[in-house]
């Protein structure tokens, strides 16, 4: 689930006519699983260049200027003047009194759900002894300090501040810091709805930063002269965003931790004859709502349901809210049909693109389901929709993108935690190792680690042990 930076705005271009997505036919090729990459869509690699260089100045920018800059980007980006960037408690107080019964009734349901699913992911620790008086611990520990991203722009984003506050709940992150953009309709407040999720989950440290400069304060820590507000670097990022955030988090890797490159986000649909062509054309268009650079993409070896389904989205895709939006959206390079030979060949085709989102709709979906390697999230079945996921599943909305589901796996409890191997060896279990680690550390010329375990067997040989 994703959002544009707060300083995109809606393409004021009106659509004069349904959406019309393209088509690349792999019909009656063998291609490599390279050549299925290179020819998947994806967004202009041009457009990712551009935002690198971008955001690589706003990081150093933050960085050198702290609040000062802060500041001057809520003006230019969201059009706001600051005086207090962090959110008062007050004020997060308040949005929960006033929050929507429905919403709040709604938040509460996806509250409870995520918690039962992060909870289940906590991981236990890990002990062995390879050998009499050899132990060895593999212990998770959370993150101590964490700071989440929620985006604002084109939509409001609740939900994304419950996938991302609730795993690190469950992890036992000591300390939770959110940033989300300041609304100029607000007051330079965040969203009203955006605090009262915060108030739900009890995170009272929030800041009115949006875009890759709230990535970079939150990465170095910012110290607000004006008010005296103190943002303390955290140790770990996570939450989605557009291209822009997901650049921050990749030129931030060598400073903190972060979940995976989040960007804008994408559906891949596999489809066969047995498709409600409706069903996969509304779960198309309910992503490419979301920002214009969306990639919605079907996947199919039966030429009449790509037919059927461009046939529902003409119809569905006019009538829609925030049709111009969906239409740029679908009609864009990073969104298309992919024809394939068979069911093979469309897996093969959905392992290559790597979804964030992954909607299986053919006879047997937990079949197809279990042979994909390569997914942020998969839905199975024609009642899993994305939306069940971005909303109230219980499983996590802050996915891979841009085919980074091949090596990236989605937001969860263990994202906000590590692993610290424990040795604890005796005397006597030493000794056994002695003659090999001396044989070891010679042949890679390190003869004073050899020397760190004789000496010990030296002591206890000599009865000092």
């Amino acid at each position: 689930m994703d959002d544009v930076n707060a300083s995109s705005r809606e393409s004021t271009t009106l659509a004069t006519a349904a959406p019309t997505m393209r088509t690349i036919d792999l019909r009656g090729q063998k291609l490599s699983w390279a050549q299925l990459r290179a020819v998947v869509p994806r967004q202009s690699p041009q457009s990712l260049d551009q935002a690198e260089q971008t955001v690589r100045g706003i990081i150093d920018d933050v960085r050198s200027r702290g609040a000062q800059a802060l500041r001057e980007y809520a003006g230019r980006f969201d059009h706001v003047e600051q005086d207090r960037i962090r959110v008062d408690s007050s004020q997060i107080r308040r949005a929960v009194e006033e929050l929507d019964p429905a919403v709040r009734h709604g938040l509460e349901s996806a509250i409870e759900r995520c918690r039962a699913f992060a909870t289940a992911q906590r991981p236990p620790d890990a002990e062995v002894e390879v050998a009499p008086g050899a132990k060895l611990v593999h212990r998770w520990t959370p993150v101590a300090r964490v700071g989440l991203y929620v985006p604002g722009g084109l939509a409001v984003y609740p939900s994304s501040v419950v996938m991302n506050v609730v795993p690190a709940q469950a992890a036992g992150v000591d300390s939770v810091v959110l940033c989300t953009p300041p609304q100029a309709e607000f007051g330079g407040l965040p969203h009203p709805t955006i605090l009262a999720a915060a108030g739900l989950l009890g995170v009272d440290e929030v800041w009115a930063i949006g875009g890759a400069q709230a990535l970079a304060a939150m990465a170095y820590g910012v110290t607000d002269d004006r008010t005296g507000d103190v943002l303390d670097p955290v140790q770990t990022i996570t939450g989605p965003g557009n291209m822009f955030v997901a650049t921050a988090k990749r030129l931030l890797r060598s400073v903190v931790g972060v979940d995976a490159e989040a960007g804008t986000t994408e559906i891949a649909v596999i489809a066969d004859e047995t498709t409600d062509p409706r069903f996969v054309a509304a779960d198309l268009i309910s992503q490419a709502e979301h920002d214009p650079a969306a990639g919605s993409v079907l996947i199919t070896h039966v030429p009449e349901v790509a037919e059927a389904v461009a046939e529902a989205i003409g119809e569905l895709a006019v009538q829609a809210r925030h049709s111009e939006r969906i239409s740029t959206a679908l009609s864009g390079p990073q969104s298309g049909v992919v024809l394939t030979d068979d069911l093979e060949a469309s897996i093969s085709a959905a392992d290559a693109y790597a979804a964030e989102h992954l909607e299986i709709h053919t006879a047997d979906p937990r079949q197809v389901a279990a042979r994909v390697r390569n997914a942020g999230a998969i839905f199975v079945g024609p009642y899993s929709p994305v939306p069940l996921g971005d909303y109230a599943a219980g499983s996590n909305h802050v996915l891979p993108t841009g085919g980074s589901a091949v090596h990236a796996q989605g937001l969860c409890t263990t994202s906000f935690m590590k692993a610290v191997q424990v040795i604890e060896y005796t005397q006597e279990a030493l000794s056994v190792l002695q003659d090999d680690i001396v044989a070891l550390a010679e042949a890679e010329n390190l003869p004073s680690h050899g020397v760190a375990v004789e000496i010990r067997g030296n002591q206890t040989r000599n009865g000092e042990g």
